[in-house]
């Protein structure tokens, strides 16, 4: 999958540790804590094969035993939310790797075990990544038994000779075949991927493909800029001269195109890569957007929570080990297999509630922010004269009672935006140093202060 406009990691120098989200629970008088919620996302690492374009935690393998896979993702899962105390289930969303070549039977025991360790409401969101080629009728029937009830498939493109320059299994025909049956057993709850800005991509390849896929579309897409990651296939064949890449004028261009066929066709455009219509937003990916708590499961998986069950306060950025078999060892040996934990300081949830949040079109709330940030508001940190009220006053910004958002032009240019907005809330951030002691048996000198910085 590649990565859209203002993606994390945009932030140049300022975007600092800015690795992931945690949240600091100030205590509050008189206010009953509200109920830990959270939502897991179980990852299958596997795949038939590997694309010309991708760089994620996947692996190709000769054969796998699905058995002892579904029963670590089981213990995990079952382990994670105990540590969490998530009491109540959002959302659910098996990514990976291609998670439609587990079984429907794997697919079931984990929510299964999510169902057991906390509540999972009636018609939570449980969203299943699918290829086409592993997406027949039969094979979503059985998903939808198990549980799922929204489906994302990974098109990435409408045209055979686009398809095998990324790589991808399937053709043209078997991603129309694999979205129609899912828009046949999930109506209303069908999303597709799509790529855009592949080596050689014409603006009207572009726009035909597009057309193509608004015609054969759900009621969700999302959309993402090709990126040319380091290691891959495709990456190489740029470098080397054999693929020319895209201007970046040719992105911009495409980008812009699609946000307006998009909008035209009935969209909403509620994050940066992101799509609906009919009021048919994602409630999982809205909950990395909005700060809430997630929880990675499998190899490679992500999460940010609270790890209440070990009394902790702060919410931690958590990576499990990578490789699948050191992964399931450590969850036969201790429960979970998580590989790096870090508890993030007040300034870099901060930075992240402002870089993700921005992101989508109600931008970072009064409210959200106020839940990070209790004693410094929005409007003490971006009202103030300096970039955010430049770029407020160019256009590109609002600030009013909804909170800080970008405006339609603003979002389509959040790279540039962020950087200087990150270093704002740093400077206003800062807190005063500590007045330096003098040494002993010495006199203060010039007062016995050591310089403060303003807040």
């Amino acid at each position: 999958m590649g990565h859209a406009p203002g993606g994390p990691g945009a932030g140049g120098d300022c975007w600092g540790a800015c690795v992931g989200l945690g949240l600091c629970l100030p205590p509050q008088s008189g206010v009953p804590p509200p109920v830990p919620t959270g939502a897991p996302c179980p990852q299958w690492p596997y795949c038939r094969k590997r694309c010309s374009y991708c760089n994620f935690n996947k692996y190709v393998v000769p054969a796998v035993d699905e058995a002892a896979v579904r029963a670590c993702l089981v213990r995990e899962a079952r382990t994670l939310l105990r540590l969490s105390q998530v009491q109540s289930v959002t959302s659910v969303f098996f990514g990976g790797g291609t998670p439609s070549l587990a079984s429907p039977r794997t697919i079931a025991a984990v929510l299964e075990a999510v169902a057991g360790a906390a509540h999972l409401p009636a018609g939570a969101e449980v969203t299943l990544e699918a290829n086409p080629r592993s997406a027949g009728t039969a094979r979503l029937a059985g998903f939808k038994a198990a549980g799922v009830n929204r489906l994302s498939v990974g098109i990435q493109s409408l045209d055979d000779a686009e398809l095998r320059l990324l790589g991808r299994e399937h053709t043209a025909a078997e991603a129309r075949g694999a979205v129609e049956a899912a828009r046949g057993l999930f109506p209303g709850r069908t999303s597709i991927d799509l790529l855009f800005g592949l080596p050689g991509q014409s603006r009207g390849a572009w726009a035909r493909g597009l057309e193509a896929a608004l015609g054969l579309c759900d009621h969700h897409v999302s959309l993402y800029q090709l990126t040319l990651e380091r290691g891959t296939a495709l990456a190489a064949q740029v470098s080397g001269g054999a693929l020319p890449a895209p201007s970046q004028d040719l992105l911009a261009d495409m980008y812009q195109t699609a946000r307006a066929a998009l909008v035209a066709a009935g969209f909403r455009q509620y994050e940066v890569s992101n799509f609906a219509r009919k009021g048919t937003l994602s409630t999982h990916n809205l909950s990395y957007w909005r700060a809430e708590q997630y929880i990675g499961v499998g190899p490679g998986a992500h999460g940010r929570f609270v790890l209440r069950g070990e009394g902790g306060r702060s919410r931690e950025a958590r990576v499990q080990t990578l490789e699948p078999d050191a992964w399931m060892r450590e969850v036969q040996s201790r429960g979970h297999g998580t590989r790096r934990r870090v508890v993030l300081s007040p300034l870099e949830q901060l930075e992240e509630v402002l870089a993700l949040g921005l992101r989508t079109d109600e931008g970072v709330t009064h409210e959200r922010w106020g839940r990070f940030s209790p004693h410094l508001s929005l409007e003490a940190i971006f009202g103030a004269p300096g970039e955010a009220k430049a770029l407020q006053q160019q256009g590109w910004l609002v600030l009013d009672g909804g909170g800080l958002r970008c405006t339609w032009r603003g979002l389509a240019l959040l790279d540039s935006l962020l950087p200087a907005l990150l270093c704002q809330l740093q400077r206003r951030w800062a807190p005063p140093a500590a007045p330096a002691l003098p040494a002993q048996g010495a006199a203060p000198a010039g007062g016995g202060g050591a310089p403060r910085r303003s807040p």
